[in-house]
């Protein structure tokens, strides 16, 4: 039989069975069929091999894998993995004896597709030979769950991990917020890292806080050949600033041959959030006057506008924001951050009407944290009247809450309005508003990280190597090659650890 060309339709290869002489050429088809499954919906595909079985053609575990990679992209079928695990352990595609693993894997890859977790564990405990991409498969299953615990005996189970293997369980650490995991992992890996592995650790050391260990990754960075990627150097500018060393970040900056936007941003909002604002306005400047490379965005602006507010510049923030909506820095999508920036910058100097008529204003919709700014400088200033037209928007937006009530009835007492002060409570308590625990006042809306780490996206990455069978779980102590030392916060590098990173 001639394979069908490929200018031939889905629909035409369908008709095509009904002239096919022998089950192995309705097979064949079956299988061309299949592999063209991105011409055809994925449903489509699944009925398309349910008519050519009716036509008499016994699936074989090979277009029983392409029929299984379809239903995985009809998410909304629930049902349509379970229906042709059914088919596949009919047709001894599946189950005791079958030997079909890239069937097994393509099961797996179906049910984690919907999130079935125990249905994918219930295969994957089944198959009688596993691979690296049922490992993978499985562990990208309890990552995309943020099932940590459960990935890491998956993960301890892996007979051959690869860097990619690696890397994904140090990012989902990092992620988490679990950095001591994340570094205690690195220092344990016995394969070379790749960029986005060493992302991962230069975010753990920034959620970490620890500068000297900080220092020792950026040793490993520059010694093992990662110093020139520049995505890398943004990131150790921000773990840098965080841990509260600007000299260190300014001398990558420096040092830098190259520089993307984000170089940029990390260090000027670097300066910003620590109230520099003569560095942070001299760095923008620098940024304009080298304009052929870069052109600041929204996140430039708005931490220039946070080091203005944060020293109280009102003409100088003023004059910024009013050029940023003339376009004198090209088309910038102003956002609420900007707007709650400028609105604490007028609060705070006093200009509590102008301040108003900027949120009435606004083109974008509001929200309690800009109304919250401004009901705080209204108590930094003793506006009672202009409070009571903060907490009037303030009930609309977020009547539960009731720290804006306690705040506005405190500023009733010290004025010796006790009658207002109780009245307001009262409205509190008939509304069953409640103070948001730990806060204390309302306070400028905060700046948004400036860096915007690599999306750690493992999919893409080859998973070619074969393991045999799986290993026990990991001991404590290999998992955790790190120790305290003494009642600090500093962690050291366990003695064990690979020279690489001592």
């Amino acid at each position: 039989m001639t394979p069908p060309s490929p200018s031939i339709s889905p629909g035409d290869l369908v008709s095509f069975a009904g002239k096919c002489s022998t089950k192995r050429e309705l097979r064949l088809l079956h299988g061309a069929l299949l592999r063209r499954r991105h011409l055809l919906p994925a449903a489509d595909a699944v009925a398309a091999l349910a008519k050519l079985r009716r036509a008499g053609a016994a699936p074989d575990a090979f277009t029983f894998t392409f029929a299984l990679k379809s239903c995985s992209r009809c998410v909304s079928q629930r049902r349509l993995p379970s229906d042709l695990h059914a088919h596949a352990i009919k047709h001894g595609c599946l189950g005791a004896g079958s030997s079909h693993v890239h069937v097994h894997n393509a099961l797996l890859h179906g049910y984690s597709s919907r999130a079935a977790v125990g249905d994918a564990r219930r295969v994957f405990d089944e198959m009688p030979a596993r691979d690296v991409i049922s490992f993978s498969g499985l562990l990208t299953l309890h990552l995309k769950a943020n099932d940590l615990d459960a990935a890491r005996v998956v993960f301890d189970q892996m007979p051959h991990r690869d860097v990619v293997s690696w890397t994904a369980m140090i990012s989902a650490y990092a992620r988490a917020r679990r950095p001591r995991e994340a570094l205690a992992l690195f220092d344990a890996m016995p394969v070379q890292p790749d960029e986005v592995t060493m992302l991962s650790v230069v975010s753990a050391c920034t959620a970490l806080g620890d500068l000297a260990t900080g220092e020792r990754v950026c040793q490993y960075v520059d010694s093992n050949g990662f110093g020139w990627m520049v995505s890398l150097r943004n990131a150790l500018m921000d773990m840098y600033a965080k841990c509260g060393s600007l000299t260190e970040a300014r001398n990558l900056f420096d040092g830098m041959t190259v520089r993307s936007l984000a170089s940029w941003n990390t260090l000027i909002s670097a300066y910003a959030s620590h109230g520099d604002v003569e560095s942070t306005v001299a760095l923008f400047h620098r940024m304009l006057a080298d304009g052929k490379s870069v052109k600041p965005d929204g996140t430039t602006l708005l931490a220039v506008l946070t080091a203005y507010a944060h020293k109280g510049f009102v003409e100088e923030g003023r004059a910024m924001f009013n050029a940023i909506l003339s376009g004198n820095y090209g088309k910038v999508d102003l956002t609420i951050e900007h707007y709650g920036c400028m609105v604490d910058l007028l609060g705070r100097a006093g200009q509590l009407e102008e301040a108003y008529k900027m949120i009435e204003q606004m083109p974008i919709p509001s929200n309690s944290v800009v109304w919250g700014a401004l009901l705080g400088a209204c108590r930094t200033h003793g506006d009672i009247n202009m409070a009571e037209r903060a907490v009037q928007k303030l009930r609309s937006l977020n009547p539960e809450e009731g720290g804006y009530y306690i705040l506005l009835s405190d500023m009733y007492a010290a004025s010796g309005r006790t009658t207002e002060a109780m009245e307001i409570r009262r409205i509190m308590n008939q509304a069953g508003a409640q103070k948001t625990t730990g806060q204390s006042s309302w306070s400028t809306p905060c700046l948004p990280q400036p860096i915007s780490m690599l999306k750690l996206n493992q999919t893409a990455r080859s998973r070619e190597s074969v393991v045999d069978e799986a290993v026990p779980t990991a001991t404590a102590q290999n998992r955790n090659p790190y120790c305290e030392t003494g009642t600090s916060n500093a962690i050291i590098f366990s003695p064990r650890a690979n020279p690489l990173r001592s």
